[in-house]
Protein backbone atom coordinates (compact mmCIF):
# COMPACT_ATOMS: atom_id res chain seq x y z
CA UNK A 1 0.00 0.00 0.00
CA UNK A 2 2.48 2.17 1.05
CA UNK A 3 4.38 1.31 -2.53
CA UNK A 4 1.43 2.17 -4.64
CA UNK A 5 1.16 6.18 -2.22
CA UNK A 6 4.43 6.92 -3.48
CA UNK A 7 3.96 5.97 -6.54
CA UNK A 8 1.60 8.35 -7.31
CA UNK A 9 3.11 11.64 -5.43
CA UNK A 10 5.65 10.67 -7.85
CA UNK A 11 3.21 11.08 -10.69
CA UNK A 12 1.75 13.88 -9.69
CA UNK A 13 5.25 15.64 -9.25
CA UNK A 14 6.30 14.85 -12.59
CA UNK A 15 2.80 16.52 -14.15
CA UNK A 16 3.56 19.83 -11.59
CA UNK A 17 6.96 19.47 -13.34
CA UNK A 18 5.75 19.41 -16.52
CA UNK A 19 3.37 22.18 -16.20
CA UNK A 20 6.07 24.70 -14.60
CA UNK A 21 8.03 23.75 -17.69
CA UNK A 22 5.64 24.68 -19.91
CA UNK A 23 4.28 27.94 -18.33
CA UNK A 24 7.91 29.26 -17.89
CA UNK A 25 8.81 28.23 -21.54
CA UNK A 26 5.92 30.66 -22.40
CA UNK A 27 7.13 33.24 -20.55
CA UNK A 28 10.23 33.32 -21.60
CA UNK A 29 10.07 32.48 -25.35
CA UNK A 30 10.11 35.24 -27.86
CA UNK A 31 7.58 36.72 -29.25
CA UNK A 32 6.04 35.52 -32.32
CA UNK A 33 6.85 37.35 -35.64
CA UNK A 34 4.21 39.96 -36.68
CA UNK A 35 2.10 38.70 -39.87
CA UNK A 36 3.21 40.78 -42.85
CA UNK A 37 1.70 44.41 -43.96
CA UNK A 38 -1.53 43.60 -46.04
CA UNK A 39 -2.00 46.48 -48.42
CA UNK A 40 -5.59 46.02 -50.58
CA UNK A 41 -5.54 47.39 -54.29
CA UNK A 42 -8.30 48.26 -56.46
CA UNK A 43 -7.85 49.79 -59.91
CA UNK A 44 -9.90 52.53 -62.18
CA UNK A 45 -9.66 52.28 -65.98
CA UNK A 46 -12.25 53.80 -67.65
CA UNK A 47 -14.48 56.66 -66.95
CA UNK A 48 -15.60 57.45 -63.28
CA UNK A 49 -19.04 56.35 -63.46
CA UNK A 50 -21.92 54.31 -61.54
CA UNK A 51 -20.57 51.39 -61.57
CA UNK A 52 -16.71 52.22 -60.54
CA UNK A 53 -17.49 54.59 -58.36
CA UNK A 54 -19.41 52.51 -56.56
CA UNK A 55 -16.30 50.18 -56.42
CA UNK A 56 -13.98 52.38 -55.37
CA UNK A 57 -16.23 53.34 -52.25
CA UNK A 58 -16.85 49.37 -51.36
CA UNK A 59 -12.94 48.89 -51.77
CA UNK A 60 -12.22 51.79 -48.59
CA UNK A 61 -15.13 50.11 -46.86
CA UNK A 62 -13.89 46.81 -47.10
CA UNK A 63 -10.14 47.57 -46.97
CA UNK A 64 -11.38 49.21 -43.00
CA UNK A 65 -13.16 46.03 -42.59
CA UNK A 66 -9.89 43.66 -43.27
CA UNK A 67 -7.73 45.99 -41.31
CA UNK A 68 -5.53 46.61 -44.29
CA UNK A 69 -2.11 48.53 -43.66
CA UNK A 70 -3.68 50.98 -46.56
CA UNK A 71 -5.81 50.97 -50.36
CA UNK A 72 -3.53 51.13 -53.25
CA UNK A 73 -5.53 52.88 -55.96
CA UNK A 74 -4.16 52.55 -59.81
CA UNK A 75 -5.82 55.48 -61.84
CA UNK A 76 -5.88 55.87 -65.44
CA UNK A 77 -9.54 57.98 -66.50
CA UNK A 78 -10.28 60.39 -68.41
CA UNK A 79 -13.11 61.89 -66.29
CA UNK A 80 -16.56 61.52 -66.22
CA UNK A 81 -19.54 61.96 -63.64
CA UNK A 82 -19.36 64.29 -60.99
CA UNK A 83 -22.10 62.68 -58.51
CA UNK A 84 -19.67 59.43 -58.80
CA UNK A 85 -16.73 61.65 -58.06
CA UNK A 86 -18.34 63.22 -55.15
CA UNK A 87 -19.46 59.62 -53.86
CA UNK A 88 -15.52 58.76 -54.64
CA UNK A 89 -13.99 61.22 -53.17
CA UNK A 90 -16.45 61.15 -49.77
CA UNK A 91 -14.90 57.60 -49.18
CA UNK A 92 -11.06 58.73 -49.38
CA UNK A 93 -11.45 61.69 -47.19
CA UNK A 94 -13.43 59.67 -44.67
CA UNK A 95 -11.49 56.77 -45.01
CA UNK A 96 -9.93 54.96 -41.37
CA UNK A 97 -6.73 53.59 -43.57
CA UNK A 98 -4.29 55.79 -45.48
CA UNK A 99 -5.73 55.84 -49.27
CA UNK A 100 -2.43 55.82 -51.96
CA UNK A 101 -3.13 56.60 -55.27
CA UNK A 102 -1.06 55.47 -58.19
CA UNK A 103 -1.74 57.02 -61.53
CA UNK A 104 -0.40 54.98 -64.33
CA UNK A 105 1.21 53.08 -65.99
CA UNK A 106 3.06 54.98 -67.95
CA UNK A 107 0.97 56.90 -70.52
CA UNK A 108 -2.05 57.12 -68.36
CA UNK A 109 -3.90 59.82 -67.11
CA UNK A 110 -5.98 61.27 -64.43
CA UNK A 111 -7.65 63.69 -66.15
CA UNK A 112 -10.96 66.21 -65.11
CA UNK A 113 -12.86 63.76 -62.64
CA UNK A 114 -9.76 62.13 -61.68
CA UNK A 115 -8.06 64.71 -60.71
CA UNK A 116 -10.19 65.21 -57.74
CA UNK A 117 -9.83 61.71 -56.47
CA UNK A 118 -5.95 61.76 -56.56
CA UNK A 119 -6.31 65.01 -55.22
CA UNK A 120 -8.17 63.25 -52.52
CA UNK A 121 -5.45 60.48 -51.45
CA UNK A 122 -3.30 60.54 -48.84
CA UNK A 123 -0.33 60.12 -50.92
CA UNK A 124 -0.43 60.36 -54.72
CA UNK A 125 2.17 59.30 -57.32
CA UNK A 126 2.19 59.34 -61.42
CA UNK A 127 4.28 57.15 -63.65
CA UNK A 128 6.75 58.51 -65.52
CA UNK A 129 5.15 59.82 -69.30
CA UNK A 130 1.69 60.04 -67.30
CA UNK A 131 -0.47 63.64 -66.96
CA UNK A 132 -2.39 65.14 -64.62
CA UNK A 133 -5.18 68.04 -65.38
CA UNK A 134 -7.89 69.50 -67.64
CA UNK A 135 -10.48 69.43 -65.06
CA UNK A 136 -12.28 72.21 -67.21
CA UNK A 137 -16.84 71.77 -67.09
CA UNK A 138 -17.05 70.45 -70.73
CA UNK A 139 -19.95 68.24 -72.33
CA UNK A 140 -19.35 64.89 -73.88
CA UNK A 141 -18.73 65.96 -77.50
CA UNK A 142 -16.12 68.74 -76.03
CA UNK A 143 -18.51 71.48 -76.11
CA UNK A 144 -17.84 74.21 -74.04
CA UNK A 145 -20.11 75.64 -71.02
CA UNK A 146 -20.17 78.96 -72.25
CA UNK A 147 -21.14 77.90 -75.61
CA UNK A 148 -23.49 74.91 -74.57
CA UNK A 149 -25.70 76.41 -71.57
CA UNK A 150 -25.04 80.04 -71.92
CA UNK A 151 -22.45 82.17 -69.53
CA UNK A 152 -24.63 82.56 -66.31
CA UNK A 153 -24.70 78.65 -66.09
CA UNK A 154 -20.85 78.14 -67.16
CA UNK A 155 -20.51 80.27 -64.02
CA UNK A 156 -21.74 78.73 -61.78
CA UNK A 157 -20.74 75.30 -62.70
CA UNK A 158 -17.25 76.84 -62.59
CA UNK A 159 -16.97 77.91 -59.43
CA UNK A 160 -19.05 75.24 -57.98
CA UNK A 161 -16.07 72.84 -59.46
CA UNK A 162 -13.22 75.27 -58.03
CA UNK A 163 -14.20 75.55 -54.72
CA UNK A 164 -14.50 71.56 -54.58
CA UNK A 165 -11.10 71.15 -56.02
CA UNK A 166 -9.47 73.92 -53.81
CA UNK A 167 -11.59 72.17 -50.82
CA UNK A 168 -9.92 68.53 -51.52
CA UNK A 169 -6.16 70.28 -52.17
CA UNK A 170 -6.40 72.38 -48.64
CA UNK A 171 -7.59 69.19 -46.81
CA UNK A 172 -5.10 66.57 -48.28
CA UNK A 173 -2.11 70.10 -47.84
CA UNK A 174 -1.86 70.00 -51.85
CA UNK A 175 -2.08 73.38 -54.03
CA UNK A 176 -4.94 74.87 -54.17
CA UNK A 177 -4.18 77.28 -56.69
CA UNK A 178 -2.81 74.57 -59.15
CA UNK A 179 -6.16 72.60 -58.16
CA UNK A 180 -8.77 75.98 -59.46
CA UNK A 181 -6.27 76.32 -62.70
CA UNK A 182 -7.09 72.43 -63.30
CA UNK A 183 -10.97 73.82 -63.48
CA UNK A 184 -10.15 76.99 -64.74
CA UNK A 185 -7.83 76.71 -67.34
CA UNK A 186 -7.85 73.06 -68.29
CA UNK A 187 -4.22 73.05 -66.79
CA UNK A 188 -2.44 69.78 -67.31
CA UNK A 189 1.12 68.71 -66.31
CA UNK A 190 3.14 65.75 -66.52
CA UNK A 191 4.57 63.73 -63.68
CA UNK A 192 7.74 65.61 -62.57
CA UNK A 193 5.88 69.04 -63.35
CA UNK A 194 3.09 67.37 -60.77
CA UNK A 195 5.46 66.93 -58.11
CA UNK A 196 7.44 70.35 -58.27
CA UNK A 197 3.59 71.95 -58.09
CA UNK A 198 3.20 70.13 -54.71
CA UNK A 199 0.42 68.39 -56.93
CA UNK A 200 1.24 64.75 -56.37
CA UNK A 201 4.14 63.53 -53.66
CA UNK A 202 6.59 61.92 -55.90
CA UNK A 203 6.73 59.55 -59.12
CA UNK A 204 7.30 56.31 -58.82
CA UNK A 205 7.52 53.91 -62.04
CA UNK A 206 5.66 51.18 -60.47
CA UNK A 207 3.20 50.14 -58.00
CA UNK A 208 6.18 47.72 -55.66
CA UNK A 209 8.01 50.93 -55.76
CA UNK A 210 5.37 53.48 -54.42
CA UNK A 211 4.62 51.16 -51.95
CA UNK A 212 8.51 51.17 -51.48
CA UNK A 213 9.01 55.12 -51.44
CA UNK A 214 5.77 55.78 -49.27
CA UNK A 215 6.44 53.43 -46.65
CA UNK A 216 7.79 55.18 -43.27
CA UNK A 217 5.64 57.87 -43.95
CA UNK A 218 2.93 59.90 -41.87
CA UNK A 219 -0.41 60.34 -42.68
CA UNK A 220 -3.71 61.54 -40.71
CA UNK A 221 -6.60 59.40 -41.59
CA UNK A 222 -10.10 60.89 -40.62
CA UNK A 223 -10.33 59.72 -37.13
CA UNK A 224 -7.68 62.38 -36.72
CA UNK A 225 -5.26 59.94 -36.10
CA UNK A 226 -1.54 59.88 -37.37
CA UNK A 227 -0.48 56.70 -39.16
CA UNK A 228 2.78 56.12 -39.75
CA UNK A 229 2.81 53.69 -43.18
CA UNK A 230 4.20 50.18 -43.60
CA UNK A 231 3.56 49.30 -46.90
CA UNK A 232 7.32 48.61 -47.97
CA UNK A 233 7.13 44.72 -49.12
CA UNK A 234 3.58 44.75 -48.62
CA UNK A 235 1.25 41.73 -49.21
CA UNK A 236 -0.81 43.38 -51.80
CA UNK A 237 -4.50 41.82 -52.15
CA UNK A 238 -6.84 42.79 -55.20
CA UNK A 239 -10.32 43.61 -54.49
CA UNK A 240 -12.42 42.76 -57.40
CA UNK A 241 -15.39 44.94 -58.77
CA UNK A 242 -18.86 43.07 -58.16
CA UNK A 243 -20.31 41.45 -61.27
CA UNK A 244 -23.76 44.45 -60.99
CA UNK A 245 -20.39 47.26 -60.79
CA UNK A 246 -17.99 45.32 -63.65
CA UNK A 247 -21.37 45.33 -66.24
CA UNK A 248 -22.06 49.14 -64.95
CA UNK A 249 -18.38 49.86 -65.56
CA UNK A 250 -18.49 48.03 -69.24
CA UNK A 251 -21.48 49.27 -70.59
CA UNK A 252 -20.04 52.80 -70.15
CA UNK A 253 -18.40 53.60 -73.28
CA UNK A 254 -19.90 55.28 -76.28
CA UNK A 255 -19.18 53.15 -78.87
CA UNK A 256 -20.62 50.34 -76.49
CA UNK A 257 -23.96 51.88 -76.30
CA UNK A 258 -23.75 52.63 -80.38
CA UNK A 259 -23.54 49.20 -80.94
CA UNK A 260 -25.77 47.99 -78.46
CA UNK A 261 -28.71 50.43 -80.23
CA UNK A 262 -27.66 49.12 -83.87
CA UNK A 263 -28.00 45.85 -82.52
CA UNK A 264 -31.53 46.78 -80.91
CA UNK A 265 -32.52 48.57 -83.53
CA UNK A 266 -31.67 45.61 -86.62
CA UNK A 267 -33.08 42.67 -84.53
CA UNK A 268 -36.35 44.65 -83.79
CA UNK A 269 -37.02 45.91 -87.61
CA UNK A 270 -35.68 42.04 -89.15
CA UNK A 271 -38.43 40.77 -86.37
CA UNK A 272 -41.24 42.89 -87.14
CA UNK A 273 -40.63 42.85 -91.18
CA UNK A 274 -40.80 39.36 -90.93
CA UNK A 275 -42.80 37.89 -87.62
CA UNK A 276 -42.12 34.70 -86.19
CA UNK A 277 -38.19 34.80 -87.09
CA UNK A 278 -37.85 34.81 -83.06
CA UNK A 279 -34.04 34.73 -82.73
CA UNK A 280 -33.87 38.52 -84.01
CA UNK A 281 -36.35 39.98 -81.73
CA UNK A 282 -34.95 37.96 -78.87
CA UNK A 283 -31.51 39.35 -79.83
CA UNK A 284 -32.74 42.73 -80.24
CA UNK A 285 -35.01 42.94 -76.87
CA UNK A 286 -31.67 41.93 -74.98
CA UNK A 287 -29.70 44.48 -76.76
CA UNK A 288 -32.42 46.82 -76.26
CA UNK A 289 -32.19 46.61 -72.44
CA UNK A 290 -28.41 46.89 -72.06
CA UNK A 291 -28.75 49.81 -73.97
CA UNK A 292 -31.28 51.46 -72.09
CA UNK A 293 -29.03 50.60 -68.87
CA UNK A 294 -25.59 51.77 -70.64
CA UNK A 295 -27.17 54.76 -71.26
CA UNK A 296 -28.23 55.29 -67.80
CA UNK A 297 -24.50 56.19 -66.93
CA UNK A 298 -23.80 58.51 -70.18
CA UNK A 299 -26.18 61.18 -71.39
CA UNK A 300 -27.93 60.28 -74.04
CA UNK A 301 -29.85 61.82 -76.74
CA UNK A 302 -33.36 60.22 -76.97
CA UNK A 303 -33.71 62.03 -80.62
CA UNK A 304 -30.51 60.57 -81.51
CA UNK A 305 -31.71 56.80 -81.35
CA UNK A 306 -34.47 57.84 -83.06
CA UNK A 307 -32.51 58.95 -85.89
CA UNK A 308 -30.64 55.30 -85.49
CA UNK A 309 -34.14 53.54 -86.03
CA UNK A 310 -35.32 55.76 -88.60
CA UNK A 311 -31.96 54.62 -90.57
CA UNK A 312 -32.27 51.19 -90.15
CA UNK A 313 -36.14 51.60 -91.37
CA UNK A 314 -34.94 53.26 -94.23
CA UNK A 315 -32.60 50.66 -95.17
CA UNK A 316 -34.82 48.00 -95.23
CA UNK A 317 -37.39 49.50 -97.36
CA UNK A 318 -34.45 49.99 -99.93
CA UNK A 319 -34.82 46.06 -100.64
CA UNK A 320 -38.71 46.49 -101.66
CA UNK A 321 -38.05 49.72 -103.28
CA UNK A 322 -34.76 49.75 -105.00
CA UNK A 323 -33.90 53.57 -105.50
CA UNK A 324 -30.83 53.50 -103.67
CA UNK A 325 -31.85 57.04 -101.92
CA UNK A 326 -33.43 55.29 -99.06
CA UNK A 327 -30.13 53.37 -98.64
CA UNK A 328 -28.01 56.10 -98.66
CA UNK A 329 -30.19 58.30 -96.29
CA UNK A 330 -30.63 55.15 -93.93
CA UNK A 331 -26.77 55.07 -93.50
CA UNK A 332 -26.48 58.76 -93.15
CA UNK A 333 -29.13 58.49 -90.37
CA UNK A 334 -27.19 55.74 -88.65
CA UNK A 335 -23.87 57.90 -88.44
CA UNK A 336 -25.85 61.30 -87.63
CA UNK A 337 -27.32 59.47 -84.83
CA UNK A 338 -23.91 58.38 -83.45
CA UNK A 339 -22.39 61.82 -83.98
CA UNK A 340 -25.51 63.02 -81.61
CA UNK A 341 -25.79 60.36 -79.31
CA UNK A 342 -23.91 61.57 -76.45
CA UNK A 343 -23.28 65.06 -77.95
CA UNK A 344 -25.17 66.44 -75.12
CA UNK A 345 -24.14 69.34 -72.62
CA UNK A 346 -24.41 67.47 -68.72
CA UNK A 347 -23.42 69.87 -66.00
CA UNK A 348 -23.02 66.72 -63.89
CA UNK A 349 -20.10 65.37 -65.70
CA UNK A 350 -16.54 66.48 -66.72
CA UNK A 351 -14.60 64.31 -69.08
CA UNK A 352 -11.46 65.52 -71.53
CA UNK A 353 -12.71 66.69 -75.01
CA UNK A 354 -11.66 63.52 -76.62
CA UNK A 355 -14.28 61.11 -74.54
CA UNK A 356 -16.63 60.74 -77.80
CA UNK A 357 -17.70 58.56 -80.12
CA UNK A 358 -14.79 58.29 -82.89
CA UNK A 359 -15.55 58.14 -86.53
CA UNK A 360 -13.01 55.19 -86.43
CA UNK A 361 -15.63 53.34 -84.83
CA UNK A 362 -19.28 54.81 -86.09
CA UNK A 363 -18.20 54.80 -89.58
CA UNK A 364 -17.23 51.53 -90.02
CA UNK A 365 -19.73 49.67 -87.91
CA UNK A 366 -22.80 51.67 -89.45
CA UNK A 367 -21.69 50.21 -92.88
CA UNK A 368 -21.52 46.81 -91.72
CA UNK A 369 -24.10 47.09 -90.11
CA UNK A 370 -25.94 48.65 -92.59
CA UNK A 371 -24.79 45.82 -94.82
CA UNK A 372 -26.12 42.99 -92.54
CA UNK A 373 -29.60 44.47 -92.39
CA UNK A 374 -29.38 44.72 -96.67
CA UNK A 375 -28.26 41.14 -96.66
CA UNK A 376 -30.57 39.52 -94.49
CA UNK A 377 -33.88 41.72 -96.10
CA UNK A 378 -32.33 40.72 -99.32
CA UNK A 379 -32.55 36.77 -98.34
CA UNK A 380 -35.50 37.56 -96.87
CA UNK A 381 -37.71 39.16 -100.07
CA UNK A 382 -35.87 36.06 -102.09
CA UNK A 383 -37.15 33.34 -99.85
CA UNK A 384 -40.62 35.00 -100.15
CA UNK A 385 -40.43 34.46 -103.96
CA UNK A 386 -39.91 30.73 -103.92
CA UNK A 387 -42.47 28.06 -104.31
CA UNK A 388 -44.03 27.43 -101.67
CA UNK A 389 -43.09 23.55 -100.36
CA UNK A 390 -45.75 22.89 -97.31
CA UNK A 391 -49.05 22.37 -96.88
CA UNK A 392 -51.87 21.19 -99.82
CA UNK A 393 -50.32 24.21 -102.29
CA UNK A 394 -46.54 22.68 -101.57
CA UNK A 395 -47.99 19.39 -103.74
CA UNK A 396 -48.82 21.24 -106.84
CA UNK A 397 -46.03 20.69 -109.67
CA UNK A 398 -44.28 17.76 -107.85
CA UNK A 399 -43.99 14.81 -110.18
CA UNK A 400 -45.22 11.08 -109.44
CA UNK A 401 -45.94 7.50 -110.73
CA UNK A 402 -49.71 6.56 -110.91
CA UNK A 403 -50.31 3.17 -109.35
CA UNK A 404 -53.16 1.94 -111.17
CA UNK A 405 -54.97 3.77 -114.45
CA UNK A 406 -55.83 7.34 -113.39
CA UNK A 407 -59.54 8.60 -115.48
CA UNK A 408 -62.24 11.39 -114.65
CA UNK A 409 -63.57 8.74 -111.99
CA UNK A 410 -60.67 8.06 -110.07
CA UNK A 411 -57.38 6.02 -109.77
CA UNK A 412 -53.99 6.12 -106.90
CA UNK A 413 -51.19 7.70 -108.12
CA UNK A 414 -47.75 7.94 -105.58
CA UNK A 415 -46.59 10.99 -104.81
CA UNK A 416 -44.02 12.85 -102.34
CA UNK A 417 -44.02 9.42 -100.84
CA UNK A 418 -47.43 9.02 -100.05
CA UNK A 419 -49.85 7.11 -101.96
CA UNK A 420 -53.07 9.68 -102.92
CA UNK A 421 -56.15 9.34 -104.41
CA UNK A 422 -56.27 10.84 -107.71
CA UNK A 423 -58.51 12.53 -111.09
CA UNK A 424 -57.52 12.71 -114.42
CA UNK A 425 -59.34 14.65 -117.28
CA UNK A 426 -57.49 12.52 -120.03
CA UNK A 427 -57.14 8.19 -118.71
CA UNK A 428 -53.62 7.77 -117.75
CA UNK A 429 -52.48 4.40 -117.74
CA UNK A 430 -50.86 2.38 -114.76
CA UNK A 431 -46.99 2.89 -114.17
CA UNK A 432 -46.79 6.22 -116.34
CA UNK A 433 -45.34 9.53 -114.81
CA UNK A 434 -48.02 12.36 -113.73
CA UNK A 435 -47.80 15.47 -112.12
CA UNK A 436 -49.62 17.13 -109.50
CA UNK A 437 -51.56 20.05 -111.15
CA UNK A 438 -54.21 21.07 -108.29
CA UNK A 439 -55.48 19.63 -104.47
CA UNK A 440 -58.97 19.54 -103.42
CA UNK A 441 -58.82 17.83 -99.42
CA UNK A 442 -57.66 14.40 -100.27
CA UNK A 443 -58.01 13.88 -104.03
CA UNK A 444 -55.68 15.57 -106.33
CA UNK A 445 -55.92 16.27 -109.92
CA UNK A 446 -52.84 14.69 -111.90
CA UNK A 447 -52.14 14.87 -115.72
CA UNK A 448 -49.46 12.42 -117.44
CA UNK A 449 -46.13 14.13 -117.81
CA UNK A 450 -44.55 14.10 -120.71
CA UNK A 451 -40.89 12.65 -121.34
Amino acid sequence: MREHVDRRRWRRHVLWGWLLAFLFAGLVAPAAPASPSFVARCELEGVVDTGSGAYLADCVKRAEDGGATALLVRLDTPGGSLEATRAVVRAFLGSRVPVLVWVGPSGARAGSAGVFISLASNVSAMAPGTNIGAAHPVGLGGQDVEKSGGEQLARKVENDTVAFAEGIARQRGRNPDWAAAAVRDSASVPADRAVELRVVELVAPTEAAFLNAVDGRRVEVASGDSVTLATRDAHVVSLEPGLSQQVVHALAQPSIIYLLFLTAALGLVVELSHPGAVAPGLVGSVALVLALMASATLPVRSGAVVLMLVGMGLILAELFVTSGLLGAAGVGLLILGGVFLVDRFEPGWFVEPSFRLSWGVMLPTALVFAGTAAFIAYRSAQTRKLPQRGGDAGLVGEAGTALGPVTPSGGEVFVHGERWRAVSFTPIREGAQVVVRAVEGLTLTVAESMP
